[in-house]
């Protein structure tokens, strides 16, 4: 960031009234995330990028007009949506190959996700045109990191079909993932989403209700996919919508089942490791799987001396 100027000079911004010049950026596509809620969310890199782009390409000019005010940014700006895109993308790709920088930005949040951003990104690629990522908000990550849910696997699905049935087909394909999934929902859908949700994932299984993230009437509900339904028809949420699931629990393996994993892992390592190994990929407890493995070690041992001693005697 460049010394502060009385006021937001040209391709600069301003924050509390202090300007600031932006230092010239390369010829290129630029995904600039932007705030989901609180406009103070936005990063000096995000601001300089803005106030430094030939043209803002956004989804709403309207939204993002608020945005470029707040931080006394003077830009030109071009709406691209899914009504839209196709005619414009020709367009943004001829500027762009005449050596320009185009800012891409949704109306909140990091764009490309469940937007059509990715085709102009995609193509912009083809064309051998630079494409730079300035990451930021993302309402994902932030009701994910809110959530309370195992974080080191995650499916982020989008939006689900609005009509029940293909909605619960479609959660069918993500029932056994071994992952907390991760959707959008619209506020009127939320209860009967989270009721297919809980009748194909699991009564049972937790889940997390997060609603206005980075906003005034930020709300975060955890319990079991059942409870959350419940809930929303009881107290209808509002606003901008994240649902999650927990992942499914791990069946526990049979006697049978344990003793073939046991002995696989056995054949390259020692009982320690073998149990640490199957005791991760079963869900039982490591101090029962270790005590099996033992067992079945001294088995396998005592197995190998009676071979060998009826070898000696043949």
């Amino acid at each position: 960031m460049s010394s502060p100027d009385s006021a937001a000079p040209t391709n600069g911004y301003s924050i509390d009234g202090v300007g600031f010049r932006a230092k010239p950026i390369a010829p290129g596509l630029y995904a600039v995330a932007t705030p989901i809620g609180n406009l103070s969310d936005i990063s000096i890199r995000a601001l300089e990028t803005l106030a430094a782009a030939d043209l803002i390409v956004c989804e709403d000019t309207r939204v993002t007009r608020t945005l470029l005010d707040r931080y006394g940014i003077k830009k030109p700006m071009a709406a691209y949506h899914e009504h839209n895109a196709a005619r414009e993308r020709p367009r943004l790709l001829a500027i762009l190959k005449g050596d320009k920088t185009i800012a891409l930005v949704s109306d909140a949040g990091t764009p490309l996700v469940s937007d059509p951003g990715y085709k102009l990104v995609e193509e912009a690629i083809e064309a051998g045109v630079t494409v730079v990522p300035i990451p930021g908000p993302s309402a994902i990550l932030a009701a994910l990191v809110a959530a309370g849910l195992p974080t080191d696997a995650f499916l982020f699905v989008g939006f689900l079909p609005p009509k029940s049935g293909a909605r619960r087909n479609r959660l069918a394909e993500f029932k056994s993932v071994p992952a907390t999934l991760v959707l959008y929902e619209a506020p009127h859908r939320a209860a009967e989403t989270l009721a297919d949700m809980a009748q194909v994932l699991g009564p049972e299984r937790p889940g997390v209700l997060a609603r206005e993230i980075t906003k005034k009437f930020e709300e975060v509900r955890r319990g079991t996919l059942q409870s959350l339904a419940d809930g929303a028809v009881s107290d209808p949420p509002r606003g901008e919508i994240v649902l999650l699931a927990g992942p499914p629990a791990r069946a526990e393996a049979s006697a049978d089942d344990l003793d073939a994993l046991l002995k696989a892992a056995l054949s390259g390592s020692g009982p320690g490791q073998a149990a640490a190994e199957v005791a991760k990929a079963t869900g039982r407890p490591r101090r029962e799987v270790y005590q099996r493995a033992l067992a079945l070690r001294a088995t396998l041992d005592a197995a190998g001396d009676d071979a060998d001693g009826q070898d000696d005697g043949a």
